[in-house]
């Protein structure tokens, strides 16, 4: 299960995500209500772990816009702030929950996976580039029929690039959607991850270029018509 963690306090961000990945969650970091905007346009997943407390946009603005486009992953809201009122809105913001800070880590496990029993019946639209699938319902990549093995940033960065198509992107782009703390890697990491990638797609049968590298610019997949004619 995917979660969006999206918290501006990065020392806790960071102590809540090791925490859900030990209950063996992929957690991806936003730290402003902005970029979790461009999160879940780019990447899905299961559960929002939203802060009401925000820069760019607060946590009840972010929720509100989700929901009026549509948006039906189910979202937990963190708060510091024990009142009715704060509760009121962000539930009729459209969450699903609320936990108050300083968080309970068994309680947030707990209310996070009723929320992902609760979840959303509809599963998402399997990922097709070519021979290539990827399926965000169950994290499962195949090429041709051939599961490809790989590692939860290696998902992120096909995800990535599988909903973006030709767009073409840049190294920073990639490294702002899939790692979102101060402890970014440099650009040196996406060209090694992206390396494993293409070994991977290789050996299960896809041309060297099914990912193109596009000099100076950044990186997309193949056009589908010459992956027809390769």
């Amino acid at each position: 299960m995917k979660i969006l963690l999206i918290e501006d306090d990065i020392r806790l961000a960071e102590t809540l995500a090791e925490a859900l990945t030990d209950q063996l969650y992929v957690v991806d970091i936003a730290t402003d209500g902005e970029s979790a905007w461009d999160c879940t346009k780019a990447l899905d997943y299961d559960l929002l772990l939203l802060d009401v407390m925000l820069p760019e946009i607060d946590g009840i603005t972010l929720c509100h816009r989700l929901r009026s486009h549509g948006y039906q992953k189910p979202v937990l809201m963190l708060t510091a702030c024990d009142t009715i009122s704060q509760k009121i809105s962000g539930l009729d913001a459209g969450a699903d929950d609320y936990i108050i800070k300083p968080v309970d880590l068994g309680e947030l496990f707990a209310r996070i996976r009723a929320l992902l029993r609760r979840g959303n019946t509809i599963s998402p639209p399997v990922l097709e580039w070519g021979n290539l699938q990827l399926n965000p319902s169950t994290y499962e990549v195949t090429y041709n029929h051939t599961p490809l093995h790989i590692t939860p940033k290696e998902y992120s960065i096909l995800e990535l690039l599988l909903r973006n198509g030709r767009r073409v992107l840049s190294r920073s782009v990639i490294i702002d959607h899939i790692w979102r703390t101060d402890t970014s890697p440099d650009e040196h990491t996406v060209k090694v991850h992206l390396r494993s990638v293409r070994q991977k797609l290789k050996a299960a049968g896809a041309p060297e270029d099914f990912i193109e590298t596009m000099h100076g610019m950044g990186y997309r997949l193949k056009s589908l018509d010459l992956l027809q004619k390769s």
